[in-house]
């Protein structure tokens, strides 16, 4: 299939069981000269991260809406479609988001795993649900969701006009927030446009 769950042009391969090791072995010989190398599931995190791709368990869970995590595109709002769980997306779009996930980076190379705090203008504002390093713009990238200290929506205004920092073992760090990831924000290297 045409998929890729890290961002980049590639495929997943669904094989049956008994065909696993010799798909392998030729996915292996054949890639030798291109120096395919096998990698592990970090490898799959960092680069999911550095993409803004979702993690399920982190960065989406069952109490957080798809505009919250910055996915209304997967939902039919612009169109007269039904779906379940329409009219409280609405109803929340109307009302203003009440926390939003964002992206922050970091430029001091510190590992940094979840829990985080994140701080705004000095006040506590929410914790990072992931973190890895992205290797490919050389920062620490953590994604977590942030709420107004004040109760009001967090308006691209609010996001857009704070001074950030994360907190690491009582350490703080300064970082950037990004409504988008900062590595190819437009998807093209998914499309073969590198």
């Amino acid at each position: 299939m045409r998929l890729s769950f890290v961002g980049e042009l590639g495929w997943e391969l669904h094989v049956p069981r008994p065909a696993c090791v010799p798909v392998y072995q030729a996915v292996m010989t054949a890639g030798a000269k291109h120096g395919l190398v096998n990698a592990g599931y970090r490898a799959i995190d960092s680069l999911s991260i550095e993409k803004g791709y979702r993690h399920w368990h982190a960065d989406l869970r069952p109490d957080d809406s798809p505009l919250e995590a910055g996915l209304a595109f997967t939902c039919k709002l612009k169109s007269a479609v039904p779906f379940l769980g329409r009219e409280a997306l609405e109803k929340q779009r109307a009302e203003g988001l009440r926390r939003r996930l964002l992206c922050f980076t970091v430029d001091e190379k510190v590992p940094m795993f979840g829990l985080e705090a994140i701080w705004r203008n000095g006040q506590v504002v929410g914790h990072i649900r992931r973190a890895d390093f992205g290797f490919a713009i050389d920062k620490t990238l953590a994604y977590g969701y942030i709420r107004d200290p004040s109760g009001g929506p967090v308006s691209l205004d609010f996001v857009k006009s704070g001074d950030y920092a994360l907190e690491r073992m009582g350490v703080t760090y300064p970082a950037r927030a990004h409504l988008k990831s900062p590595f190819d924000p437009d998807n093209k290297r998914v499309k073969g446009f590198y």
